[in-house]
């Protein structure tokens, strides 16, 4: 693929290790440790690739529903991730970056976040932006919200300008869903959007490169026809 084709930023909807682990007679537990292990796969594959951001949904904000049992091990594990990984991402320039509401997470979650953060902050090659306790209506009303507090007027390339991340070119959801979620729902208006029926703990660089491939297949009008891109308007 030449480097005019490769998306800057591509967004995952992480889906499928609850059902891998079902598939497989094991806990959901070992299909979120797989989950995180699919994920260091694809931070690298994603790098190599020249991706320059890789958003991932880690924990949506309705996640909280799930068995208490489930979200507590999902935070023990979020926290260990974050920590395992400084010195990985900061050798490989990867600066990490987490959107979402801080504000419901432990002490040790938070901790975890800013010394990952402050850990990476040099990093050059890649973004990697996780969203954890993240909605994006959440995204559209902070967004608003700080326009407001701004004192500028309520216009779509205001409110952009305050949103988590900038706009999607490529968002992949796994696991055979066919919705976005509630993610980067601004973000991805004009995304290319590629649904697998890979569940997350099996995706890793074979499936990046195709999603990789099928988006350097796709044509990115943004409103105009395809004569005027064939003519260079």
């Amino acid at each position: 693929m030449s480097a005019s084709h490769i998306p800057h930023h591509v967004a995952i909807i992480m889906d499928g290790n609850g059902r891998w682990a079902k598939s497989r007679l094991r806990p959901r537990t070992e299909g979120h440790r797989q989950g995180v292990e699919a994920l260091n796969r694809v931070v690298e594959a994603a790098a190599r690739a020249g991706i320059e951001r890789l958003t991932v949904f880690a924990f949506s904000s309705e996640n909280w529903r799930r068995p208490a049992a489930e979200v507590s091990m999902l935070m023990k594990l979020f926290a260990q991730a974050l920590r395992r990984w400084c010195e990985p991402l900061a050798e490989a320039g990867v600066r990490l970056r987490v959107i979402g509401d801080r504000t419901a997470f432990s002490d040790t979650v938070r901790e975890a976040i800013a010394e990952n953060e402050a850990a990476t902050a040099g990093g050059t090659k890649m973004e990697l932006v996780i969203a954890a306790n993240y909605g994006g209506r959440w995204d559209c009303s902070q967004a608003a919200s700080e326009c407001a507090a701004a004192g500028l007027e309520m216009t779509p390339e205001n409110i952009g300008r305050f949103m988590s991340v900038p706009d999607v070119d490529l968002l992949i959801r796994t696991g055979g869903e066919c919705r976005i979620s509630n993610f980067l729902l601004w973000q991805s208006a004009y995304a290319e959007i590629y649904f697998t029926d890979a569940l997350w703990p099996d995706f890793g660089e074979d499936d990046l490169k195709e999603a990789l491939r099928w988006y350097e297949g796709r044509e990115r009008r943004f409103g105009r026809t395809s004569e005027q891109l064939r003519n260079g308007g």
